[in-house]
């Protein structure tokens, strides 16, 4: 099963429509779509709001049974699903694979979330009293997700919104609406397993901008979970708060590694390689800036070089295949411009350009770029969605640390050394300012157990794992009072 009719056919899918899907691969149109209107996408925001009022009722075990069913769905159809975000979104088969698996170990944690969404029993000064926390379903949920993980990032938020109780509704990108599709036709197959739910607690909005803007500006929407780019998190935000809703944000990573003088260079490199060129460089975690101590700069970086020439670049389905292509042709044409800006500022560039341009004509493969620079400049600090790697030379540690931190975004970061003092230095207040610290591994592939987001222009959201959960819920304190007396609150005196 390799082409895409016969994937959607898998599924159950059929679409029709009046706007394109190409495939990054060789630019070759896949399918044909048609975007929701005005009206239709009232209705379905309406049909949410109707699933939620019945769903938040259904106790919580019970709708993790839901995921549950969602998830060996999931399992049975890895292999199609997997091979559908490859021919979709342009990343190797194994990404796409490892998306889909993304997908099942989100559902396994939020089934065992299902049966802890916990509160608290606070004490009373006022005797005859209880105080408790207990959180509750808080409405439908809006997704608005991003091309280069097209149906992992819904999970994250779907899964959880579930369990908790909430309706939602997903907005994917306009550049992969096929795997969203694909994946709703998985849920629907577990809702029909599951026999109960109401039947529109999942609906899928194609669409371009105008659809992500009408979920952002409807009251009845409580949370908008947005992954994208830094301009479009600044466009969105400003709309939910406008209403007093809640915006949900990952966007931008600048993520950076340190190596420092006692690092296993053997394995800085493999970590190197899969962040920095992984998904084509298009990742939120990719690797952009690289700090090298100046007294093993000569050693990794030729060694970096000499990989770097002898990537696989090809067609992201076949096995040997480590870079398949950029998404589109505006993606090659920005990491065209920030080498030109590169080298503008005084960096040398190794590699870079565009590959297999006779065999792909309408496809954008790029060659991965090194360029070394001689500081942290302006073309540096700003994030450029493409496998660029800017490498720079470091002294001591209170000055790479002060660089590290000193740019907009704040996703993810890393250190490779043997020494204890840095790392945990690096892991404190005082060292990374980022939602994500690692030692001697690199900053792109985190597990779904931590709760993943970050800091500064990268919006602040947390998805995922850990208590992330608490974002899809609203808090209520509640206080019972079962004794024969009224006393008040701060032995405040008010008789009548």
């Amino acid at each position: 099963m390799t082409t895409t009719t016969e994937l959607l056919s898998h599924f159950g899918l059929k679409p029709e429509g009046q706007h394109a899907v190409h495939s990054p691969i060789d630019g070759a149109e896949i399918a044909r779509i048609d975007y929701d209107d005005a009206a239709t996408i009232e209705k379905k925001i309406a049909a949410s709001v109707e699933a939620f009022h019945a769903w938040r009722e259904v106790p919580a075990p019970r709708r993790g049974e839901l995921v549950r069913l969602f998830g060996e769905e999931l399992r049975a159809n890895k292999e199609q699903l997997g091979r559908l975000v490859t021919l979709e979104a342009g990343k190797i088969l194994q990404e796409g694979l490892g998306e889909v698996q993304e997908m099942i170990d989100i559902c396994d944690f939020a089934v065992g979330l299902s049966r802890q969404l916990y509160g608290l029993t606070i004490a009373s000064e006022r005797p005859g009293h209880r105080m408790m926390e207990t959180w509750h379903p808080i409405g439908p949920v809006a997704v608005i997700s991003a091309f280069n993980f097209p149906v992992a990032v819904w999970a994250w938020n779907a899964a959880l919104a579930v369990v908790c109780g909430d309706s939602v509704i997903w907005k994917p990108s306009e550049k992969t609406p096929l795997t969203a599709l694909a994946t709703q036709a998985l849920f629907e197959r577990a809702l029909k397993k599951f026999g109960t739910a109401p039947v529109n607690l999942s609906q899928v909005i194609l669409g371009v901008r105008e659809a992500g803007e009408a979920l952002a500006k409807d009251h009845r929407i409580p949370v908008v979970s947005a992954t994208g780019s830094t301009r479009m998190g600044r466009a969105l935000a400003p709309v939910v708060a406008e209403r007093l809703g809640r915006s949900l944000l990952e966007l931008g990573g600048n993520n950076a590694m340190i190596v420092a003088p006692s690092a296993k260079l053997d394995l800085a490199v493999r970590a190197i390689l899969f962040s920095a060129v992984g998904t084509a460089g298009q990742r939120c975690t990719t690797l952009r800036r690289l700090f090298v101590h100046e007294s093993i700069y000569d050693k990794l970086v030729p060694q970096l070089k000499a990989v770097y020439a002898n990537l696989p670049i090809g067609n992201p389905l076949e096995k040997e295949t480590l870079v398949g292509p950029l998404i589109d042709r505006h993606a090659f044409a920005m990491m065209e411009e920030s080498l030109s800006s590169a080298r503008d500022e005084g960096g040398a560039v190794t590699g870079g350009g565009r590959a297999l341009e006779n065999k792909f004509p309408n496809g954008y493969y790029a060659k991965p770029a090194i360029v070394e620079m001689p500081d942290q400049t302006a073309t540096v600090r700003r994030e450029t969605f493409a496998p660029i790697l800017y490498v720079m030379k470091y002294r001591d540690f209170a000055e790479v640390m002060a660089k590290h931190n000193a740019v907009p975004q704040g996703l993810s970061s890393c250190i490779f050394t043997q020494d204890m003092q840095e790392a945990e230095r690096f892991v404190s207040a005082a060292g990374s300012d980022c939602g994500i610290a690692n030692v001697n591994i690199g900053p792109s592939g985190a597990e779904i157990g931590g709760a993943f987001g970050g800091e500064k222009e990268t919006g602040g959201g947390r998805e995922s794992g850990s208590d992330s959960w608490k974002a899809y819920m609203r808090r209520q304190t509640a206080t019972v009072n079962y004794s024969d007396a009224l006393p008040l609150a701060q032995g405040i005196e008010f008789g009548v």
